[in-house]
């Protein structure tokens, strides 16, 4: 089945066109990589399927449903989340509460509840912690979670923001440029960790990453943007043959 099915999908700003009439789809519990030369449209990708951008003209098809105009807040509770290339953590909570806030934010308890204590608002409570515990052990963030989130190190930033993604039970997880800024140990963890997440949490995956070591090992397809537009899509061995990414690329074959 089709997780994700885009369509014609074109969004210009200014006389600038950022996506241009792209085509592309992702099965359901397959990785996707999508890569390209800085300015190639990959984040607006990721922009347009969440409804951060409005396109232009084109659709966008999550699991047969056509959801092109659908409300940042419907789609997260159809199960799409995201995380950022520049991190957009809650940094004066601390890392246990930066799971937890989303969570109760999903909820369907209003302001009296929350003032009273409710059995509905604790019960939830309750479930909105142990969902947290368990995301910070699969991480192994357990022993950081008191600790004020901007206190911790670059790389466990980033695994908290890919676990507050998750903490949504998302069917759909968007991942923009992980690796940046990481050392290459930090760089392999990473790999493993998107393995794991893929195989523990049993979802569709499309991942934006510039180092093409990690996207190479974790993508079962790679899709090769460049000026708005696709110019390769196949396997990982397919992609780093080709001639048209091999030029995106200032003309050096793809290492990994």
């Amino acid at each position: 089945m089709k997780a994700l099915e885009i369509a014609g999908l074109k969004k210009s700003f200014g006389g600038v066109v950022a996506v241009d009439s792209l085509d592309f789809s992702v099965d359901e519990d397959e990785t996707l990589g999508i890569i390209g030369p800085n300015g190639a449209g990959k984040t607006t990708i990721f922009n347009l399927i969440t409804r951060f951008y409005t396109p232009d003209r084109g659709m966008i098809r999550y699991f047969g449903a056509d959801v092109t105009r659908a409300a940042p807040s419907t789609l997260a509770h159809l199960g799409i989340a995201r995380t950022f290339q520049n991190l957009r953590l809650f940094k004066s909570l601390t890392v246990a509460m930066n799971i937890v806030a989303p969570l109760l934010s999903l909820k369907g308890y209003n302001l009296f509840h929350a003032i009273f204590k409710t059995d509905m608002y604790r019960k939830r409570e309750e479930a909105a912690q142990h969902r947290a515990a368990e995301l910070l052990d699969f991480f192994h963030l357990t022993g950081k979670a008191d600790l004020l989130a901007h206190n911790l190190s670059y790389g466990d930033q980033r695994r908290l923001e890919i676990a507050r993604a998750l903490s949504m039970d998302p069917r759909l997880l968007l991942v923009d440029e992980p690796g940046a800024g990481m050392n290459p140990k930090e760089i392999r963890d990473l790999g493993r960790i998107i393995r794991d997440i893929k195989e523990r949490f049993k979802l569709t995956i499309i991942l934006i990453e510039h180092q093409m070591d990690l996207i190479m090992n974790v993508s079962d397809r790679i899709l090769v943007m460049d000026f708005g537009e696709k110019i390769a899509e196949g396997t990982p061995e397919e992609v780093k043959k080709d001639r048209k990414v091999i030029e995106a690329y200032l003309g050096e074959e793809i290492e990994c």
